[in-house]
């Protein structure tokens, strides 16, 4: 006869197959080892990928990168502090709307209040923004499309099985979901898609149907196409950003102060298509919200080609002044990186600045080649990206190469997402680190002007000086240190496979000088 925990876990398992999930990472513990053993049941019989990390935290943003490229991820982990590694990964799952599933296990009812070992308060330790579910039964798990679902597992002992044959059954199909109700605009008003963050291809649709400009951050999914404009956020502060009348906005936008400035004027009306996530509500008014919307015909006043023409002028006078710098700039590098992509290859971008970077330097692709740009930008966290990743380039379903761009301050808070066992898969993945020795991004923001400049190294800049090289060296991963353009991108034409880390050392003492010159560009 199965013992109760046995029992229990299997059966939390097999409702993961149901729910689609077709990964499964496990963190090593002794209170989940009911459920590792009904994960591996499962990833013996073909149900699931079966990942291991020893550290919750690249275990939860792993599952994170998996669910991104949609592949349905859960995460296992055992009692204790073990959960509480897990919430930065469940609070950008809960913003983002991914439907990441953070399996916990506990010990049973009887021992909580007491002081037994690893024992605390496990339910509801997420907050009131994920669902949670406290199983004894796993009849009663029902889990989210639209979010991440907590199954805190009560397990007692016994926790080995006493058996190995147990196989789950395969999974029926999953159902589809019915299409949005759409609502339609009218012509007239001078208008601006912006797509931010999860936009998808409707943004680019309904741009192309009306012929408006598409303002698109790189993580829409809608920067393609001949719309989408290269330098929007430098245009938004001119006469013509002046001009404009109404925005239709999809997805999250959450990179440039620009772009919130023109959602949050009084003379401009907003039309929303709502985001994905727990607070979906827009943080400035909107006259109209829909599903969808669509529009009676093209638009054919001018105005696009207006934007497109101060769009091509921007960006040859940027490109300029780039070229004439005598160091090779952050800016450069994301260009570089976006060039290098080929069709059907994914990109993960760290926050902070390589993701701004990246807005100002790629040029929209071609409908169809199937790249695509991925960023955590739920919370926008430096948290967990190389494991996020790694587990997006493991969940890729295509045979090009993934990279991923990312600050030195992020790569090393995520440095021990390169631990992986020997019999881990392991993906292609290129990481390139853009290492200004510390937080370049506080440079351009208030704190970063001259009067702050007695504090600003120690409280903001945080020069850390580690060898990237030698942290490498430690995890056995591959690194390439490029100082120049062309070094950066023979490093990116011609990857060795695997995992492997490519160095750009750049400036930090000019960049809130660039900074203030590129913005000078258009003003």
């Amino acid at each position: 006869m199965t013992n109760p925990s046995t029992e229990l876990a299997r059966g939390v398992v097999t409702a993961l197959l149901a729910a689609g999930v077709k990964e499964i990472v496990v963190a090593p513990g002794s209170r989940n080892a009911p459920l590792s053993f009904a994960a591996l049941a499962a990833a013996d019989g073909g149900m699931v990928r079966l990942h291991t990390r020893i550290d919750e935290r690249s275990a939860g943003f792993l599952a994170v990168g998996l669910t991104r490229s949609h592949a349905r991820a859960a995460v296992i982990c055992t009692s204790g502090t073990a959960v509480a590694n897990l919430h930065p990964a469940v609070l950008e799952a809960a913003h983002a709307g991914l439907p990441v599933v953070f399996v916990t296990a506990d010990r049973p009812a009887r021992l909580r209040g007491t002081d037994a070992n690893q024992t605390t308060d496990q339910v509801g330790v997420f907050g009131r923004l994920v669902s949670t579910l406290d199983v004894t039964d796993a009849g009663d798990v029902v889990l989210h499309d639209d979010g991440p679902t907590h199954l805190n597992v009560q397990l007692d002992d016994p926790l080995i099985p006493e058996d190995d044959a147990w196989a789950p059954a395969s999974p029926g199909r999953q159902r589809s979901s019915p299409g949005a109700e759409a609502s339609s605009l009218p012509l007239g008003p001078r208008t601006v898609v912006v797509a931010g963050d999860d936009a998808a291809q409707a943004a680019r649709q309904l741009a192309e149907a009306a012929g408006w400009p598409l303002l698109a951050e790189p993580t829409s999914g809608s920067r393609t196409g001949e719309h989408a404009l290269r330098c929007y956020r430098l245009l938004l502060d001119t006469d013509l950003g002046r001009r404009i009348e109404r925005v239709v906005v999809f997805g999250r936008p959450t990179l440039s102060r620009p772009v919130t400035r023109l959602l949050g004027r009084e003379d401009v009306e907003v039309c929303s298509v709502p985001a994905r996530g727990a607070w979906a509500e827009r943080p400035y008014d909107v006259a109209h919200t829909a599903a969808a919307f669509t529009v009676p015909g093209p638009d054919a006043t001018g105005w696009l080609e207006e934007w497109r023409a101060a769009d091509r002028d921007v960006s040859r006078r940027l490109d300029a002044l780039l070229a004439a710098e005598p160091d090779l700039t952050p800016y450069e590098v994301a260009g570089a990186v976006s060039r290098a992509l080929p069709p059907g290859g994914q990109l993960v971008v760290g926050a902070s600045s390589p993701i701004r970077d990246l807005d100002l330097m790629v040029r929209p692709y071609p409908v169809g080649s199937r790249r695509k740009t991925i960023a955590n930008r739920g919370l926008s966290g430096i948290d967990g990206v190389v494991s996020t990743a790694i587990g997006a380039a493991l969940g890729r379903d295509s045979d090009a190469p993934t990279f991923a761009l990312m600050g030195d301050v992020t790569f090393l808070h995520d440095s021990n997402g390169l631990v992986l066992g020997p019999q881990e898969p392991r993906p292609d993945l290129t990481i390139v680190v853009v290492n200004d020795d510390g937080g370049s991004i506080f440079s351009m923001l208030e704190q970063g002007a001259p009067e702050h400049a007695a504090g600003f190294e120690r409280l903001f800049g945080t020069p850390h000086g580690v060898d990237l090289a030698a942290l490498c060296a430690a995890s056995r991963t591959p690194y390439l240190r490029v100082d120049s353009l062309p070094e950066l991108e023979q490093a990116l034409a011609s990857p060795n496979g695997g995992i492997e880390v490519v160095e750009v050392r750049v400036r930090r003492d000019n960049r809130r000088d660039l900074d203030a010159r590129i913005r000078a560009l258009t003003a």
